[in-house]
Formats: C-alpha cells, sequence, structure tokens
C-alpha cells in the first residue's frame, strides 16, 4: 500500500458488517457470504502490515451474536476453526501475531485449543498484531475489568480505582486505544465494540460490505484519518 498520507493511525478496529446481505444478493446461503468475509480478512490484514500499521482489531462475532440462528451460529464456528487451522502459516509469514480476545470459554474446546495453539504459534510476530475480537462486547470488558481490578486489589474500596489503574485490566491492554474505527455495510453505530478503547476514535462508515472492502477503501480511510483534527476535548487543535 502506497501514496499514503501522515499521520498514520497505530490502531484500526474494524466492525466488518455485510457478509449476510453480500450472500443474499447473490442468491447464495449465509455460510458462503462468511466465507468470503474470511478470505477478505487475509487481504486487508496484509495492507495494515504494509501501510505499517502495528495494531488491528477486528469484530468476528459478538456477544449478541448467539442469538442468530443455530445453523449459522455453527456454521461461524466451523468457519473460524478452519480459518484458524489455515492460517497461521500465512500469519507467521507475514510476521502477523494473533491474539483472540473475548470470552471463549464458551466456545467448544477444539476451538479453544486451536486459540491456543496459534496463539502461540505467531506470539514471537512483530510486524503486526492482530486482535480477533470473538464472543467479545464493550460492555463485557468494561465489567470484566472492573472485577478483576477488585480481584487485584481487595482491600481497596472502588472509589479508589481510576482510569488509568482498571485500563490494565481490559482485554486490550497490551495496545494503544482505538484511533480509527472502521465499519463496513451502510450501518453508522458502533454495536458495542471496544467502547472504553475507542472513546476518541475517528469513525470511519463505508456502505461497502465487508466481502467487498478492498485495499483501495482502506487507503482511502486512511487517507481520510490523516486529514482529521483530532482535539481529544480540547478548544484548539493539538
Amino acid at each position: 500500500m502506497k501514496s499514503l498520507s501522515q499521520p498514520l493511525p497505530q490502531h484500526i478496529a474494524i466492525i466488518m458488517d455485510g457478509n449476510r446481505r453480500w450472500a443474499k444478493n447473490r442468491f447464495m446461503p449465509t455460510a458462503l457470504g462468511h466465507a468470503a468475509g474470511a478470505k477478505r480478512v487475509r487481504e486487508i490484514v496484509k495492507a495494515c502490515a504494509e501501510a505499517g500499521v502495528p495494531y488491528l482489531s477486528l469484530f468476528a462475532f459478538s456477544t449478541e451474536n448467539w442469538k442468530r440462528p443455530e445453523e449459522e451460529v455453527s456454521s461461524l464456528m466451523g468457519l473460524f476453526m478452519s480459518y484458524l487451522e489455515k492460517e497461521v502459516a500465512s500469519m507467521n509469514d507475514n510476521g502477523v501475531r494473533l491474539r483472540v480476545l473475548g470470552d471463549i470459554g464458551r466456545f467448544s474446546e477444539p476451538l479453544q485449543a486451536l486459540i491456543r495453539q496459534a496463539e502461540a504459534q505467531t506470539v514471537n510476530n512483530t510486524r503486526i498484531t492482530l486482535l480477533v475480537c470473538a464472543n467479545y462486547g464493550g460492555r463485557w470488558d468494561m465489567l470484566s475489568a472492573v472485577r478483576a481490578w477488585q480481584a487485584a486489589h481487595p482491600g481497596q474500596s472502588l472509589q479508589d480505582m481510576t482510569e488509568e489503574n482498571l485500563s490494565p485490566y481490559l482485554s486490550t491492554a497490551e495496545a494503544p486505544e482505538v484511533d480509527l474505527l472502521i465499519r463496513t455495510g451502510g450501518e453508522s453505530r458502533i454495536s458495542n465494540f471496544l467502547l472504553w478503547q475507542a472513546a476518541y476514535a475517528e469513525l470511519f462508515f463505508t456502505d461497502d460490505l465487508w466481502p467487498d472492502f478492498k485495499p483501495e477503501r482502506l487507503r482511502e480511510a486512511l487517507n481520510w484519518f490523516a486529514g482529521r483534527d483530532r482535539r481529544f476535548g480540547s478548544s484548539a487543535p493539538l
């Protein structure tokens, strides 16, 4: 990816919306839409790495997605397992470190084992960190962080907790806060994704359905981001 404006976001988060509509528009089963979306992931991860973006978070499966039809959920779990089995070699070739964020305890034991294995196999890669958010919700993340803080400080009151000392207990503690949040699929909401981390993110919405979201659109989002006046609540440009 070339000819990008500066500065670059240090952390991009993407809500990958539109797989089902992409399939419906083509009179295909929903599962084929999700499969097309999974193929797009590799291309966008590679494009982010080539651009020099160090952290990329992808919203793969939300805590609310369990409400979808059982057949669709089962298909998504199978696709996730297939992705982990097939993509680790490519991740290592491209310097991608994988982390899976969310309450993975609800997943099957084989899927949990694959997650742990993929994370271990890519742990030493440094070009880009890919945070796949699965069975994840922003509210869940904040509640979990508060509970973890309290467990680590049993003698202290919640009145002693600050934003700074809670942040290390969030699932994304290793990553900077989100600079750029992208949502595909034509919707203009963030749907319980990285609520804390995206407090000052620039929001880029596109009508492209996720399987149609190409590196050219990513380049457009990055150049748009570079032109934003990020004040973080102050009255004057920084």
